[in-house]
């Protein structure tokens, strides 16, 4: 059976012709009743950060609509990312070294980033001058104005690095940067472990957590400094990551294990709730957090658990190779991309009920739900990026 996985990262594929993208624009609230700019705004200007939706239809009766394709500038987007506030972040990996930052209402281009930073200038000593990541994943603060993004490794220090993990401790430790939208650039380097994926924050924004792929593990970084506070052992590449509103409660997937671990912060203790179904990877929670969403890539599967017990409440077949996954704003849809299919699907995440599918770029791999415009984002691997919108009724 195919893995999920290449053995190296899987090498992106070439990319489609470019074509401009027009996401439909919602109502935005500048941030005065009468509709008057801010103070410190000019007239007609509309902050990124500061925008606010219009009210969007229930994401459960609506359909996905093609808008159009971003392949410019030359990227390989491992994830996109939307914050809710007017930006994507797209994160290229070591083939492209760079972000990619967009306007989710008109698709346009905010900036290109180098994923390459000076590790003194942020006070660390023992790097060179200049290091070079591998962007892979990203996560934004609530308020739309930071986004970590952890690199999959940093060039020329210690031995190669490969999904399959070959030369052990040889791999040198990476970090993750964290961009500043008001500074247009990074603005901190935290230190993690091997090959890191996936991250998140706690609902309060005090940590971040990050899990390292080839040391099996998952760190947990206080964000008021930086500081890996703790390591917490799981097993075999631990990918994605859901936080609990208490803020002490994670469940972790650790894939190659095809385990699904439930982490205390605070204590580091850890346990296996789930085994069977193959390659769980993506995690996401229903807003109450009272539902817990897993894709399972090589089983074609997605589960839906109640956190409450920890039982598994719902099962559906995903397309083939199911990866990253993400929920509307409202939590009654969910989007899920088919790496093999060149598809997106959406289910009713009440029911687990397939409601519509799509296709995509070549090797659909990231997903992101913008509940500023109500679109849908999804990452080809290839070279591009598909733009759905996703407010029409069905």
């Amino acid at each position: 059976m195919t893995s999920s996985c290449a053995v190296a990262p899987e090498a992106p594929e070439p990319q489609s012709a470019p074509m401009t993208v027009a996401v439909p624009e919602a109502e935005y609230d500048t941030g005065s009743p009468t509709g008057d700019a801010p103070a410190d705004q000019e007239p007609g200007e509309t902050s990124l950060t500061e925008a606010h939706p219009a009210e969007l239809p229930r994401a459960s009766s609506t359909s996905l609509e093609p808008v159009g394709t971003i392949s410019e500038p030359a990227m390989s987007p491992k994830s996109v990312v939307a914050n809710d506030h007017g930006l994507a972040i797209a994160n290229n990996m070591m083939y492209h070294n760079s972000v990619t930052v967009y306007d989710t209402r008109t698709g346009d281009l905010i900036q290109e980033l180098p994923g390459s930073v000076s590790p003194s200038s942020f006070g660390l000593e023992g790097y060179p001058d200049t290091v070079q990541g591998a962007p892979v994943e990203a996560t934004w603060t609530a308020d739309g104005e930071y986004a970590y993004v952890s690199q999959y490794r940093l060039a020329g220090l210690g031995a190669a690095a490969y999904d399959d993990c070959r030369n052990g401790s040889a791999v040198a430790p990476s970090a993750v940067f964290r961009y500043s939208v008001q500074e247009e650039g990074w603005d901190q380097f935290i230190e993690v472990g091997r090959v890191p994926k996936a991250q998140a924050l706690t609902p309060d924004e005090s940590r971040l957590l990050v899990t390292n792929w080839c040391d099996f593990d998952l760190s947990v970084i206080e964000t008021a400094t930086g500081v890996e506070e703790r390591r917490v052992p799981l097993s075999s590449q631990p990918r994605g990551i859901a936080v609990m509103p208490d803020n002490r409660t994670a469940y972790v997937a650790a894939m190659y294990a095809n385990e699904l671990w439930k982490v205390d912060l605070d204590t580091g203790s850890a346990e296996v709730i789930h085994r069977g179904a193959e390659l769980p990877r993506h995690l996401v929670l229903s807003p109450e957090s009272d539902v817990l969403y897993v894709t399972f890539s090589r089983s074609d599967l997605l589960l839906a658990f109640d956190t409450s017990t920890d039982e598994v409440i719902h099962t559906a077949d995903t397309g083939r190779e199911a990866r990253t996954m993400d929920i509307s704003a409202d939590g009654t849809a969910l989007y899920v991309v088919n790496y093999f299919e060149d598809t997106v699907s959406k289910f009713d995440a009440g029911t687990l009920e397939e409601i519509d599918r799509r296709s995509t770029g070549h090797r659909p791999i990231g997903v992101t739900y913008d509940a500023s415009t109500g679109s849908v984002w999804v990452a080809n691997y290839s070279g591009s990026i598909t733009v759905f919108d996703d407010t029409a009724l069905r």
